[in-house]
């Protein structure tokens, strides 16, 4: 008999239109298997009352999901990528990287209006300290106020008059079929992603050889190498992941292009290098030598400090 096949998946309307996209993508692989879905509710889900960084790190929106895969209560889980931890315990593995979504950072002003055209003291909504610091680096008179909740519940905030913008990834909005929503793309050498950004994860437990091998045929080498590129990069400067810094890799055959930036909080300095080569070691190693040479280390303690502290 074909096993039925339990997908976990957080409750947000992004979270189950990124799942059954996956189980589509299986189908259409071939793969014959009946699919469930289970949904998991969160830390990050159930705290959505304070800031990210105070909710508690890594983890927040995972732990409960690798809950459920240990307990063999899923089969696999689908992740928003930069929503895991850059160390997985090693009970589990991410068995695909789908093909990946738009990267990119949006800009979407209350009634359209652009980022360049926001008056002084304006307020930006965002809930990433790497956004505030790069806004605050670009745009010094701007205000900026974290804000958490699934996409819809940003999108009504901003329409009521909340906030003057706010910024969301791409990938999200495009996924909900809003990017009709979206006032300004912004430039990735400006606003480098978070590492990972616009990339599904699919978890499974490591010893479970069937479901690696189904998820596998929807893994993309190309989304893959990024990602491992991007995360490389960001554990070698901070492996808690929680300083302003951003990687986002371009792959192209065999080039690899790595853009990166780290920030100090009040965005006041913004290192930024471009890193090219074939090798994923020889990018990250070249990005990370170089922003030590301009003082990364210093800029990310300082950062965590303050983050510790708020």
């Amino acid at each position: 008999m074909m096993r039925n096949i339990v997908v976990g998946s957080r409750e947000s309307k992004l979270a189950v239109t990124q799942t059954k996209w996956v189980i589509e993508q299986l189908k259409n692989r071939g793969v014959e298997n009946e699919f469930t879905i289970k949904y998991i509710s969160t830390k990050g889900d159930r705290n959505q009352q304070v800031a990210l960084s105070k909710v508690g790190g890594q983890g927040i929106f995972s732990d409960d999901i690798e809950q459920a895969l240990e307990n063999k209560e899923i089969d696999f889980a689908v992740h928003s990528l930069k929503d895991l931890p850059l160390e997985l315990d090693e009970k589990f593995t991410i068995a695909a990287i789908p093909e990946r979504e738009d990267h990119r950072d949006a800009f979407i002003g209350r009634n359209n209006v652009s980022l360049k055209e926001l008056p002084v003291g304006a307020v930006i909504g965002t809930s990433s300290a790497r956004r505030v610091a790069q806004i605050k680096a670009l745009y010094p008179s701007i205000q900026t106020n974290w804000i958490r909740g699934p996409v819809d519940s940003r999108l009504k905030q901003l329409e009521e008059g909340k906030f003057d913008g706010i910024i969301l990834a791409v990938a999200g909005l495009k996924r909900l079929g809003l990017e009709q929503v979206i006032t300004d793309y912004l430039p990735v050498e400006q606003f480098t992603p978070a590492a990972g950004q616009g990339a599904l994860a699919i978890e499974c437990r490591s010893d479970d050889k069937e479901v690696i091998e189904l998820l596998r045929k929807i893994n993309n080498p190309d989304a893959e190498k990024s990602i491992l590129t991007e995360r490389s990069f960001i554990y070698e400067l901070d492996k808690e992941d929680k300083a302003p810094i951003g990687a986002y890799a371009h792959v192209q055959g065999d080039q690899i292009t790595l853009y990166t930036s780290v920030a100090s909080m009040d965005g006041e300095t913004v290192l930024t290098y471009k890193a090219e080569g074939n090798s994923v070691d020889q990018v990250v190693q070249d990005a990370v030598s170089h922003l030590k040479e301009l003082g990364a280390e210093k800029l990310i303690t300082e950062a965590k400090m303050e983050l510790d502290k708020e």
